[in-house]
C-alpha cells in the first residue's frame, strides 16, 4: 500500500490542516444538518477551511450514546454524556431549528420556521431513526415500558431506573437487532455491564440476551468474558436458537420469539434502524432505509450535491460508530473544499476503533483501516485487529482506560 499523502488520512488530522479553497470573492456556502460527532466535526473543519458554513441542529444539547451503557448500570451520570453547543456557536454559524425539507434542484434547505437556507453543497449527518414498526407490539409508547435506550437521554435514564428498582430474582430481557444498526458491539457491551450489575447488586436475577443474528462484532471476546465472568447470570440466545424477537406485549412485559415466550421484569428492546428522517426527505435513502454514498467524497449516489456522513451512510465495511462519523466528517469536509475549488479529491484512508467494556474497568477493542474499493469502503488487509483473546486483567484495564481517554478527547475536540 503506498504511503498516504497529507490529506489521505484525515481520521486523526486536525481541522486546521484542511486546505482552503482557491476561490476569490464570496466564500462558497455549505449547510450541515445534524450536530452530532459527524455533523459538528464537518462544520468545524469547513469553517477552518474558509467556507461559509451553517450548522442546523434542533436540540439544545447533545447526549452522546457512546459511553451511555455505563449510565444504564449506574457507573456514570447522564451529565457526563451531555454537551452544550455554546463553543460550536462561537466557532461558526449555528441555527437552532429542525430541517424539514430539501430542494436539491434549487439547492436550499427549509427549516421548521419556513426559513430557506441556500447552499452550494449540503452535508447531512442525521444519525438514525428507530423502526418501531419492525417489531409487532412495539412503538414509541411501548418504549416507555420497554426502553430501547438507543438514543441517549431520557430513555437511558429510564432503563437505569428500571434496573435499579427491579427486585432481586427478576429477569432482564435484552434484544439485539439485525444488521445494520448503530454501534455494532453496543448491545453486547450493554449485556456485559447489565450482567455485572446483576451479579453484584441482584445476585438471584438473570439476563436473557435475544439476538436477531448468529454472529456479531468482537464475538469471541464477549463470549469468553461471559463464560468467565457471568456463567450463571447471562443466557445468550442467537438467531439459530430462536433469538429473533417476533412480538412484544408491553402491558404484560412479555417478549416472544418464534420458539419461546419470556416474562420480563425489565425489557430493553433495541429495534431495527434506518437513516434519520431528513435523509429520506432529501431523497438520499434507498429501499434499505440507508444512504448509498461515494466512498471518496461521501456524496450521495442518489442526489448530486448532497453528502451523507455518519450512521446514516452505507459505508461498506466501516461500522456505524462515533469514531467513524468523526473520521468521515473530516474526509467529507476536505472533499467538499476540494470540489468547491475545482480540485479532484484524493482517495482517503479512514480509521475506526471501537472500545467496549466487558466489566467495569475491563475493556476490549477492535480497530480497522478502510479505503475505497469497488465503490465501497473496504478493510485494508492486515491493517486492523482485535484485542488478544487471552489478555491479562491488566491489559483489559489498559484498554478500558484507552477508551475513556478517547471519549474525553473526541468530545472536547468536537463540542469544545
Amino acid at each position: 500500500m503506498p504511503a498516504p499523502t497529507r490529506r489521505a488520512i484525515l481520521g486523526g488530522a486536525a481541522a486546521a490542516a484542511l486546505a482552503r479553497p482557491a476561490l476569490g470573492g464570496t466564500p462558497p456556502r455549505v449547510v450541515v444538518v445534524g450536530a452530532g460527532f459527524g455533523g459538528a466535526t464537518a462544520a468545524r473543519c469547513l469553517a477552518a477551511g474558509g467556507i461559509d458554513v451553517t450548522l442546523v441542529e434542533a436540540s439544545e444539547r447533545y447526549v452522546a450514546c457512546t459511553g451511555s451503557n455505563a449510565v444504564v448500570v449506574g457507573l456514570r451520570g447522564i451529565e457526563v454524556q451531555t454537551f452544550r453547543y455554546d463553543a460550536l456557536g462561537r466557532a461558526l454559524r449555528l441555527v437552532r431549528a429542525s430541517a424539514e425539507a430539501v430542494d436539491p434542484a434549487a439547492s436550499w434547505v427549509r427549516l421548521g420556521d419556513g426559513t430557506e437556507l441556500a447552499y452550494d453543497r449540503l452535508i447531512l449527518s442525521p444519525g438514525i431513526d428507530l423502526r418501531f414498526d419492525a417489531v409487532p407490539g412495539y412503538g414509541a409508547e411501548a418504549a416507555e415500558a420497554m426502553p430501547h435506550a438507543w438514543k441517549a437521554g431520557e430513555q437511558t435514564v429510564r432503563l437505569a431506573r428500571q434496573l435499579a428498582t427491579m427486585p432481586d430474582g427478576g429477569t432482564v430481557v435484552l434484544s439485539a437487532p439485525p444488521n445494520p444498526y448503530r454501534c455494532p458491539p453496543g448491545p453486547y457491551e450493554r449485556a456485559s455491564l447489565i450482567a455485572h450489575f446483576l451479579k453484584v447488586r441482584k445476585p438471584r436475577a438473570k439476563l436473557i440476551l435475544l439476538d436477531a443474528k448468529d454472529t456479531f462484532s468482537k464475538q469471541k471476546l464477549f463470549e469468553a468474558a461471559w463464560a468467565k465472568l457471568y456463567p450463571d447470570v447471562l443466557e445468550f440466545v442467537p438467531l439459530a436458537a430462536g433469538g429473533g424477537v417476533s412480538e412484544v406485549d408491553p402491558a404484560g412485559m412479555i417478549v416472544r420469539t418464534d420458539f419461546a415466550e419470556y416474562k420480563a421484569d425489565v425489557a430493553c428492546i433495541i429495534p431495527p434502524q434506518r437513516a434519520g428522517r431528513i435523509a429520506g426527505i432529501a431523497g438520499c435513502a434507498d429501499r434499505s432505509g440507508w444512504c448509498p454514498i461515494d466512498p471518496v467524497t461521501f456524496e450521495s449516489r442518489l442526489v448530486p450535491g448532497i453528502h451523507v456522513i455518519g450512521d446514516a451512510a452505507i459505508a461498506g465495511a466501516m461500522p456505524k460508530s462515533a469514531f467513524s462519523a468523526n473520521a468521515q466528517a473530516k474526509v467529507c469536509a476536505q472533499a467538499v473544499i476540494d470540489l468547491l475549488a475545482g480540485r479532484e479529491p484524493e482517495s482517503p484512508r479512514l480509521i475506526n476503533t471501537c472500545w467496549s467494556l466487558v466489566a467495569p474497568g475491563q475493556g476490549i477493542s477492535i480497530a480497522g483501516v478502510f479505503r475505497p474499493t469497488d465503490g465501497l469502503l473496504a478493510d485494508v488487509p492486515g491493517a486492523g485487529g482485535v484485542s488478544p483473546l487471552d489478555a491479562s486483567d491488566a491489559v483489559r484495564a489498559q484498554e478500558a482506560a484507552y477508551g475513556e481517554s478517547w471519549y474525553r478527547t473526541i468530545t472536547r475536540d468536537v463540542f469544545g
